[in-house]
């Protein structure tokens, strides 16, 4: 699941809490094309407010039709009901495909779950900051609602009796140093759903650093990366160019199960950052494999925004699982692009390959 679903269920909780009235949409299945895949939630609350998606926006814009137009000064039968989960299809046919925005053919089902039980709903988010995978199992008959962890990441389930959902905590990155470029990247991981922290002992950075949404902290970058506690959904990045700063943090985080370790920099100065490691701290080529450096992708990229582009490219396409062609890697790139200047490659071969 996608861990921007914990902002959903977050949001959903604090309405509950507030003794909102809200339901739960979960998409349990698809046929043909589909805007979004199976287990996308989002919730409605009682005035209209929407955080989530199960579609392009046509189908969430029928069910605040449906099921808020009392706040609009329409009759009370279209306010949220009470009673167990109900199924609900869309895009059956191709008139509604094209009414509700679907690709054509385009299909799918949602269970709608009406006022979930808020207590249920402030464990499974406490869980879930915690940094535990849950699945959420509910019961059709009646709307109620178990949490449990899980062993490994699971696809939704659903039958005639309930629906078993399982979500992951969220993705976290910790960025060392507080300078202009980590504003960049802070900014886009933060709409991207990621948790971002940011490490800076020197106050001089921090004072300057403003992210909305950014926890910055001024302990030595090590110590925060020991007490951050990478996990399989953590990513760390070193972007201080300051080796008092990276190197340590960078090591700490190698022993993790971080899905990203990597830092800034030149060639030169990544070759230099592996010679060190290997010379002061006894680590071995194998050990320094997971170190990514120079980080980010081959796009020409020169201003502190278009490095972070670059940069947040490359860890999206990490945590996705998505194999990088080698001439986007930026060494190689700019090796290729050496050779040509020096007339020992063929320009018309690099561009093919690029």
């Amino acid at each position: 699941m996608e861990n921007l679903d914990v902002t959903v269920l977050r949001t959903l909780r604090d309405w509950r809490a507030a003794g909102r009235r809200a339901l739960l949409a979960t998409v349990v299945r698809t046929w043909g094309s589909s805007p979004r895949p199976v287990g996308s939630i989002m919730a409605l609350a009682e005035d209209g407010a929407v955080v989530g998606s199960v579609s392009g926006g046509c189908i969430e814009d029928d069910l605040i039709d449906r099921f808020t137009r009392a706040y609009a000064g329409k009759s009370r039968d279209r306010a949220i009901p009470s009673g167990p989960p109900e199924l609900v299809k869309y895009g059956i046919t191709a008139d509604e495909a094209h009414q509700f925005g679907l690709p054509c053919g385009g299909t799918l089902e949602l269970l709608l779950e009406f006022d979930p039980d808020a207590r249920g709903l402030a464990d499974l988010v406490a869980a879930l900051e915690a940094g535990r995978l849950m699945r959420r199992t509910v019961v059709l008959a009646d709307g109620s609602a178990m949490n449990e962890p899980a062993d490994t990441p699971s696809d939704l389930a659903v039958d005639e009796a309930r629906m078993a959902n399982t979500f992951g905590p969220e993705y976290r990155m910790l960025l060392i140093g507080a300078g202009q470029l980590t504003e960049y990247l802070a900014t886009m991981a933060l709409f991207s759903g990621f948790a971002v922290t940011v490490c800076d002992p020197r106050e001089e950075y921090r004072g300057a650093f403003h992210v909305p949404g950014a926890t910055l902290v001024q302990d030595m970058p090590d110590d925060v990366v020991a007490a951050f506690r990478p996990d399989r959904r953590s990513c760390v990045v070193a972007l201080t160019h300051d080796p008092k700063l990276d190197d340590l943090a960078l090591l700490e985080a190698l022993d993790t199960d971080a899905f990203y370790v990597g830092a800034i920099g030149s060639r030169r100065n990544n070759d230099a950052r592996r010679q060190r490691m290997m010379e002061h701290f006894g680590k071995t080529e194998a050990a320094l494999a997971r170190l990514r450096g120079p980080i980010g992708i081959y796009i020409g990229s020169k201003t502190p925004p278009e490095i972070a582009v670059s940069v947040m490219a490359e860890i999206l396409a990490v945590k996705n699982g998505v194999p990088l062609p080698r001439d986007m890697d930026v060494a190689q790139a700019k090796n290729q692009r050496q050779l040509v200047a020096a007339g020992e490659a063929d320009p018309l071969a690099c561009a093919v390959r690029g």
